[in-house]
Order: structure tokens, then C-alpha cells, then sequence
């Protein structure tokens, strides 16, 4: 009996879960199709009472946000692609080659993890300001070139990886470069996309350091233009929503995509090392 009545009890939980978490992008999207104005009304209405993109067609016929959105596509690509190789090329390093003082190195780097990252904001900034980085595309991208969590997250999903094939590989002549590439690589495909993903959602959705090292209008990612815009059009709720839709609709759309390949690469991570 006790049986028979858990199973709804849990699904009822399940579902009154998901409907709460879906509802603010219900919310959203809803809101981004009102007309300019019917937001405001009391009681606010779920749905508009006259679907018009009118508020998206004003994003990016007047307010650039064409320009903003091709910014964040590029920092995010461009960051996730690199942060890739940097990352999987280091992760397996610590996990399966030899080198002097590799195991005291990795221990360093994980310290350093306890280490808040606004701390690092001030240095990171002077130290790109030298390298006349500021005010770049790159002075977005080269601080996410790489990260300890990738590192430690790869390295744990390798130790995994026979040392017996890869001696094998050696044995028959194969360059450690060909190793990684045809045998590593492969191996490691669910937890790269998982890094990828945790990369490219961190990247994408990143405000505070962007607002920092950008000062060209132009150069804005999404997050830092839609701040901007949110202060110009106080009373737009309507255009607001339709921005936060354009800002999460892509990144959403690739974490479905890749939601098979995640999941497996946490649950593998999760017993592995």
C-alpha cells in the first residue's frame, strides 16, 4: 500500500517542481510578446492578450542588439574551443604522464581553487592592461583560456583510462600526440562535453568581468548590453523580457542538445578517481 501511494506522492513532488522552475521562463516568454505596457497592468495577465514580436523587432532594428548577440557568440565559441584544448591537454597530463613535481603542482592548483576569483579581478586587470588587452575581444577571452575545475574535472574522469592501453599504444610505435588524439580524445568525449557546457554557460552568461575590461559600446556581450538597456528603458518590461529570451533561448537550445552527453559525463565523473 505504502508502496503504491510513493510512486504519485514522488511524481506530484517531481511535477510541482518542474512546473516551478518553468514557470519564470513561462513568465518571460509570455511577457515578451505583450504589447508595451500590458505587463504593468494589475493583476498582471499570464498570457497577451495580442502576440506581437514588435518588441524583438525593436531590439535589433534600434537598439543593436544584432551586433551585442554576434559579440557574445563570438567570446563564447572562441573561449569554449580554447579553454578546451588547454584544459582536456592539462587534465590528462596530471592524470597519466610523468613529469617532476607533477603531484605537488596539482595540489597547488587546487588550493588555489579556495581562492575567490573577485581577488584575482584587480591583477588579472593590470596584468592585460600590460599586455594591451583591455578593451579587446581578448581581454574576454584569454582569462578563460583555462580553469582549475576543467583541469581537476578532467583529470578525475582519465584516471579511468587503462595504463595498459596506453602502453600498448607506445609499445606499437603510436607518438604521444597520436595517443591523445585517437585514443584519449574519444575517451574522454562525454566529460569534454560536459566541461564545454559548463564553459560556454559560464562565458555566455558572465556580466562582471566583461562590464570590467570592456568600455566600447560596441564590444558589449549580452549581458552587459541588456544592464545598459535596462537603464534606459526602465518602464519596457515587455522589451526586457524579449532581450532576456534572445540571451537565454541560445545557450538553452545547446544544453538540450548536449543534455545526453552531460549527464553521462557527470555520472562518470561522479565514480571515477
Amino acid at each position: 500500500m505504502k508502496r503504491k501511494l510513493a510512486a504519485p506522492f514522488v511524481n506530484g513532488l517531481l511535477l510541482a517542481a518542474a512546473v516551478i522552475t518553468l514557470f519564470p521562463l513561462f513568465w518571460m516568454t509570455s511577457t515578451s510578446l505583450m504589447v508595451p505596457g500590458e505587463a504593468s497592468t494589475f493583476p498582471p495577465p499570464l498570457f497577451p492578450s495580442r502576440a506581437t514580436f514588435a518588441n524583438y523587432r525593436e531590439l535589433f532594428a534600434h537598439a543593436g542588439l544584432g551586433r551585442y548577440l554576434a559579440n557574445s557568440v563570438l567570446v563564447a565559441t572562441v573561449a569554449t574551443i580554447v579553454s578546451l584544448v588547454f584544459n582536456v591537454s592539462a587534465g590528462y597530463a596530471f592524470a597519466k604522464l610523468r613529469f617532476a613535481g607533477r603531484e605537488r603542482i596539482f595540489k597547488l592548483l587546487l588550493g588555489a581553487l579556495v581562492i575567490p576569483g573577485q581577488v584575482a579581478m584587480v591583477p588579472l586587470f593590470l596584468l592585460l592592461k600590460h599586455l594591451g588587452l583591455v578593451n579587446t575581444y581578448g581581454g574576454v577571452i584569454v582569462p578563460a583560456m583555462a580553469s582549475i575545475f576543467g583541469i581537476f574535472l578532467v583529470r578525475q574522469y582519465a584516471l579511468s583510462i587503462p595504463n595498459e592501453l596506453l602502453e600498448a599504444a607506445r609499445i606499437d610505435g603510436a607518438s604521444e600526440f597520436r595517443i591523445f588524439r585517437l585514443i584519449v580524445v574519444p575517451v574522454l568525449k562525454p566529460i569534454i562535453v560536459t566541461l564545454a557546457v559548463f564553459t560556454l554557460l559560464g562565458t555566455w552568461n558572465d556580466f562582471m568581468w566583461p562590464l570590467i575590461v570592456l568600455t566600447d559600446k560596441d564590444l558589449y556581450t549580452l549581458p552587459v548590453a541588456l544592464a545598459t538597456l535596462s537603464r534606459e528603458h526602465v518602464q519596457d518590461d515587455e522589451m526586457m523580457m524579449a532581450g532576456s529570451v534572445v540571451t537565454i533561448l541560445p545557450v538553452l537550445l545547446v544544453f538540450l542538445s548536449l543534455q545526453r552527453y552531460y549527464i553521462q559525463g557527470l555520472m562518470g565523473g561522479s565514480v571515477k578517481g
